[in-house]
């Protein structure tokens, strides 16, 4: 991905006006019709299509707590320069809630996507970055300095302005506490230092890097730009309560204790954390949807009355009151819920072997499938631990050779055809198809199923004793088995695809203890770098600057180097040390390199030596990928794009759920 490169103006300072130059190009292509689901400023949507806003509307419950006096006017709870929003197909209609289902707070990342906003977007193809919380953001010509301006007029969703003093204070009293952040995130550091900053006014402030960072304006478009420590602001109003700055410590003290927290850092992130708004009411945020009540047996989220977005028309979005997230124990009940028709609009938790099954009762329960294409190199991908605890089996798993000999050993084509109804593609694990850093080597790099060389292999490295059982012998005499732990319950292709890997794998020698676990377990396990091998997506890799965390080991739900990445995150304060001259190490120095490269192809240059070392090393091995998403809309259910690219990355908002709406 380029950097955009809609730039104007001159000096020391460019202007990067995230949305100009597209505009002006749409100016005249579209003269008064703008594409869909992309956004603009209030006040160059107007030059754009000649079309003046001169009266607002809002939702009729929100209209009503007007006329109560509970609300100002909606002109009032707008800032001076909203934001529009270009439906997918049509106006929406105010009202009712859409049922959905979720596992849980664990299944915390469903919610973000209707909770969260970043400080910028993409638009849908993923080229452009258009404003959101921003009005806008200038980059330095050496890519150091980032001057950001705030909409004047927005508010927090308890009806609070939006100011600089919320930056402020996420980045002095929040950020640079040590007892509230021990380690300095990496992801606003550059050339090993801190970033700066400097509050200009009431909406402006600058952001200052020791070396060049361009990177930094695609963080501002993910989820990492949205919220908690690596986001860019924090209710300041709120959050000061709880803070001994603000408030005597023996106070907040005393009620972290009574409400179960042994000290007070705790207790404040219990409050304003990246999971609190799903966990605090009181919070006040910035997306269309805050949070109403969360039970055992649902979590509600309702309108935002200060939402800072409309549409063409001037009708303040979003156009659906609230959300209701029903608790169930596994994705069968959500099967079941969705054939019952109880559910408006889902995609999570549905999986390509759910498509016959719901395709044949989709009458019944009144709804239609669009297939939707996820951008994911691999589906069930095999993430071996670089940093296992066993010592023979990181020797082993550190062995080039042996992960090879574990990649040929399987069945891609059996796979797709009896799993996934050759509706996926089988190929290592590697970016999709069809983006910029696509890799085809990459792909198929020892993806062909091959188990006689798999078996030479092996043989290779010294693994040719084997037990009365044919099982192959450790270089300790003990019985090779393989241990692969995975969230069950979630993921509906894992189990078959993974029964079928371990009888793979008994057919070279190598015997597979299969250990499904809950999602929250698997989770906390992963963080603790224990599973032999984990099990998971090979995603994020449609946008790979927005997000590298799948190459450098920092996902840990993909534990392929759980150690050496709290290692990289932690400044070298935590985890353990990849030795020197080793691959690993090259990845984190490569990356470092391509974070403050400013020249676009030179910094491609340097992604791509990235990519090498993966394709040379398949630290993890991938099985099937590019898949279709069956995304289940009841027939009322309005304004859901066709066929977007699912991707985690900008947290779904290419499709923009604040203008979906209901036409009962």
């Amino acid at each position: 991905m380029r950097l955009p490169q809609n730039f104007r103006g001159g000096g020391r300072m460019k202007r990067f006006l995230v949305f100009l130059v597209v505009l002006l190009t749409l100016t005249a292509v579209f003269a008064t019709e703008l594409p869909p689901l992309t956004q603009y400023n209030l006040s160059d949507f107007e030059k754009l299509t000649g079309k003046k806003i001169t009266q607002f509307n809002e939702a009729p419950i929100l209209n009503e707590q007007v006329k109560q006096g509970k609300l100002p006017p909606v002109e009032e709870r707008l800032p001076e320069d909203p934001v529009v929003l270009i439906p997918w197909e049509s106006t929406g209609k105010y009202g009712g809630t859409w049922n959905r289902a979720w596992t849980g707070p664990a299944d915390r990342p469903q919610a973000d996507r209707f909770m969260l906003e970043s400080a910028m977007v993409f638009d849908p193809q993923g080229k452009e970055l258009y404003p959101n919380i921003l009005e806008k953001i200038e980059m330095s010509s050496d890519g150091k300095e980032f001057i950001c301006t705030l909409r004047k007029g927005l508010k927090w969703s308890d009806g609070v302005p939006v100011t600089t003093e919320d930056v402020r204070f996420w980045y002095e009293d929040v950020l640079l506490n040590e007892e509230l952040v021990p380690t300095f995130p990496r992801d606003l550091m550059a050339g090993g230092k801190p970033m700066k900053l400097e509050i200009i006014d009431e909406y402006t402030y600058k952001i200052t890097f020791e070396e060049p960072y361009p990177l930094f304006l695609y963080l501002y478009a993910t989820r990492k730009g949205s919220w908690g420590i690596r986001g860019i602001m924090l209710p300041a109003h709120y959050l000061k309560q709880f803070h001994p700055k603000y408030v005597p410590l023996e106070k907040i003290q005393k009620m972290a204790e009574e409400n179960g927290y042994d000290n007070w850092t705790n207790y404040f992130w219990s409050l304003g954390d990246h999971n609190a708004h799903i966990s605090n009411p009181d919070l006040p945020v910035l997306a269309a949807w805050k949070l109403k009540e969360i039970t055992d047996a649902k979590l509600v989220i309702e309108r935002n009355p200060y939402y800072w977005k409309i549409d063409p028309e001037g009708n303040q979005l979003p156009y659906i009151d609230e959300i209701v997230f029903w608790t169930v124990q596994d994705r069968q009940m959500i099967l079941l819920k969705v054939m019952a028709g109880e559910i408006d609009m889902q995609a999570r938790h549905l999986s390509l072997e759910d498509y016959t099954l719901l395709a044949a009762n989709a009458q019944k329960g009144g709804y239609k499938i669009i297939k939707w294409k996820l951008a994911r190199g691999s589906d069930v991908t095999l993430w071996l631990n670089q940093n296992v605890k066993d010592p023979v089996l990181r020797e082993l798993f550190q062995n080039i050779k042996f992960r090879q000999a574990l990649s040929l050993a399987i069945n891609r084509e059996e796979i797709n055809s009896l799993v996934y109804y050759g509706l996926c593609e089988p190929r290592q694990a590697s970016f999709v198809s069809g983006v910029k850093f696509y890799d085809p080597e990459w792909e198929t790099r020892f993806a062909e199923y091959d188990p006689e060389t798999a078996n030479k292999l092996l043989d290779e490295i010294g693994l040719t004793k084997r037990n009365a059982e044919g099982y192959r012998l450790r270089p300790d005499g003990q019985p090779l088995i393989l241990t692969i732990e995975y969230p069950t319950g979630i993921f509906g292709a894992w189990d078959k695809t993974l029964e079928m890997i371990a009888q793979y794998f008994q057919k070279i020698g190598i015997k597979v203890n299969l250990k499904p676990e809950e999602r929250s377990l698997y989770i906390t396990r992963c963080n603790g770098g224990e599973p032999e091998i984990g099990v998971w997506f090979f995603d994020r890799n449609k946008y790979p600057m927005l997000d590298p965390g799948r190459l450098l080991g920092t996902v840990t739900d993909g534990p392929w180097a759980p150690l050496y990445g709290q290692w990289y995150t932690s400044g070298g304060k935590g985890g353990e040390e990849p030795p020197e001259g080793s691959d690993i190490r090259r990845i984190y120095e490569l990356w470092e390199k391509v974070k403050m490269t400013v020249d676009e192809k030179e910094r491609d240059k340097l992604f791509r030596e990235v990519i090498n070392v993966h394709k040379k090393n398949i630290f993890f091995i991938g099985t099937v990928g590019e898949p279709i998403w069956p995304v289940v809309v009841k027939t009322y259910f309005k304004n859901v794009p066709d066929s977007p690219d699912f991707v985690w990355e900008n947290e779904g908002d290419g499709q923009h759920a604040e203008q979906y709406y209901m036409d009962k």
